[in-house]
């Protein structure tokens, strides 16, 4: 099973990133974090890496949910979204299948939401 869908697509990295947090957010889902990668490390070990963005989606209503059929939920939330750089210079736009992420709980309740974010992730990789 894979973790995760992608897709390449043919913008410069800064509008990759507006168009994903503006997709996200029509599907109701904000960004509560934005981890620039590249500038970290470098600031942390000095390197050189490829422009990577990683976006951390939540949508409060399904997480309310998600908290409520299983506390510790919490260490596998939000829903990461990546914006990273490949080495021709497009953008890949890739996002966490959270059934892949959830295989090892067996909740029946959180299984569905699971489903549920699964489908609006999906939606909005396919639509970039």
């Amino acid at each position: 099973m894979s973790y995760s869908f992608c897709k390449k697509l043919n913008l410069d990295f800064e509008q990759a990133i507006s168009k994903v947090t503006e997709d996200l957010k029509q599907e109701g889902l904000g960004i509560l974090t934005k981890i620039d990668v590249k500038a970290t490390l470098k600031k942390k070990l000095d390197v050189d890496f490829p422009k990577y963005t990683i976006l951390g989606a939540c949508n409060p209503p399904f997480a309310y949910r998600a908290l409520q059929a299983e506390p510790q939920i919490g260490a596998m939330l939000p829903c990461n979204v990546i914006v990273r750089q490949l080495e021709d210079g497009r953008i890949e736009v890739a996002a966490v299948d959270p059934l892949a992420s959830l295989q090892a709980i067996e909740n029946v309740e959180l299984q569905e939401i699971a489903e549920e974010i699964q489908a609006m992730l999906k939606k909005i990789i396919e639509q970039l």
